[in-house]
């Protein structure tokens, strides 16, 4: 069964910034992710948040299976600041998912 594909707020913005061609290929492996939300390749991080790479970038997104949803909530170029407060990241996708 596929899942929901959901993007947490400023998702647009972060997309909008990169090089069209990288931009591409993030946004081809974000349609990827309701059909494999964890395509071989993707690092588990903490709880059910994941990471897949892009080239340069990093796709970080929770899965929650019981809801059949697949949530990104980061798309960053991979810095020492991209897993900076990944706890936090996983609870405003918990508190999306609680209010939607």
């Amino acid at each position: 069964m596929a899942y929901q594909l959901k993007l947490l707020g400023g998702i647009e913005k972060q997309l909008r910034r990169l090089p069209t061609s990288d931009m591409a290929r993030v946004v081809e492996a974000m349609r990827s992710l309701p059909t494999d939300p964890r395509p071989s390749g993707a690092a588990h991080l903490v709880e059910n948040l994941y990471r897949v790479r892009v080239g340069n970038y990093r796709i970080l997104y929770a899965v929650f299976d019981a809801e059949l949803v697949v949530l990104v909530c980061k798309v960053a170029r991979r810095t020492e600041v991209t897993y900076k407060d990944i706890r936090g990241l996983l609870k405003r996708a918990r508190d999306m998912l609680g209010s939607a």
